[in-house]
């Protein structure tokens, strides 16, 4: 009896690297350079090997095929780097705990709308992957604001804000990745233990718990702290729905350099379009835009103000230029 050897598409030609190339960069923004072709093979030969296709344009048919929008959402799932950790360019962190909110809190008036009461501070993790990110934000933002009732404020969540993030203590933060993977386990909130080791003691003690039985090895971030954050899919090619809103603070770090000088400045022009007054962008440290936008300003390296209205008073509210022992377990 002759077997059939199963498929294993190891070659992809120039004529399908392009194709692909096209398809990515029309659906992500992301720009495939040739470099990247051995990347493809090893991000996609596993998938097609699952669908039994013996080759790169068999698959390039099948996801372009119409109707078959899921196998689409799963190569690009296949192609994103979710590369990411907590409190990732620690720098900036400090910068948003040890100035930008203690001077919003000490202006009276000068700083945004959320700082005085009347509604929730807002931040959205742009390119959120596995969730590091937009936890570390809830984290500090929780350590940082004033104690204050915030039972008004809470009330008045944005429409994108799950049910859950109603007794939010006027902190509502917006994570969205195009990864619908990455999405998944940013909402488990569960990751590797190992990953305490990026998290401060007291931190860990507060707002995270320790697996036990099956989920040993694992630690998970407590409901108080989930509760903060809702969860979307969303491409950043795409104009922001008017139902986002503004942000006073937006994250979206060490996801423009996957993309082309002309997308990456549309990006950049609708993060902008959506910050709050007095809002602040962070952007990953290779990331800086070098003065190509007069709307924002430079006060830290890769970090960047929304200009206030002429003759706005603005000194007091810009900035100058192995732990896991500690855990408690979970219930």
């Amino acid at each position: 009896m002759i077997s059939i050897a199963e498929p294993s598409p190891r070659t992809l030609s120039d004529e399908e690297f392009a194709l692909f190339q096209k398809l990515v960069k029309r659906l992500s923004g992301i720009a495939l350079g040739p470099q990247k072709k051995p990347l493809l093979i090893c991000r996609l030969g596993p998938r097609l090997r699952a669908l039994g296709l013996r080759s790169f344009g068999e698959y390039y048919r099948r996801v372009t095929a119409a109707g078959d929008e899921g196998e689409l959402v799963h190569m690009l799932d296949c192609i994103c780097t979710n590369e990411t950790h907590f409190f990732r360019e620690r720098e900036q962190f400090e910068l948003l705990e040890r100035e930008i909110l203690p001077a919003w809190h000490e202006s009276a008036g000068h700083g945004p709308p959320s700082a005085r009461g009347r509604r929730p501070l807002r931040a959205w993790s742009a390119a959120c992957s596995t969730g590091e990110e937009p936890y570390s934000i809830a984290m500090t933002l929780l350590d940082s604001l004033p104690s204050r009732d915030c039972r008004d404020v809470a009330a008045q969540a944005p429409p994108w804000a799950g049910a859950a993030s109603t007794g939010a203590p006027g902190i509502c933060i917006l994570a969205t990745d195009l990864s619908v993977r990455a999405l998944d386990q940013a909402q488990r909130a569960v990751w590797p233990i190992e990953r305490a080791s990026e998290i401060s003691e007291e931190r860990l003690r507060t707002y995270m718990l320790r697996g036990t039985g099956a989920s040993a090895g694992l630690m998970k971030a407590r409901p108080e702290l989930r509760r903060l954050i809702t969860f979307r899919r969303f491409n950043l090619l795409d104009a922001a729905p008017k139902r986002f809103g503004l942000f006073d603070l937006i994250f979206c770090r060490n996801v423009l350099i996957y993309f082309d000088a002309a997308t990456k400045a549309s990006i950049v022009a609708k993060l902008i379009a959506s910050l709050a007054p007095s809002g602040y962008l962070f952007l990953g440290h290779a990331e800086g835009l070098h003065g190509a936008d007069h709307r924002v300003r430079c006060v830290a390296p890769s970090v960047y103000r929304l200009q206030p209205p002429a003759g706005l008073e603005r000194s007091r509210n810009t900035p100058s230029p192995e732990h896991a022992s500690c855990l408690r377990t979970s219930e």
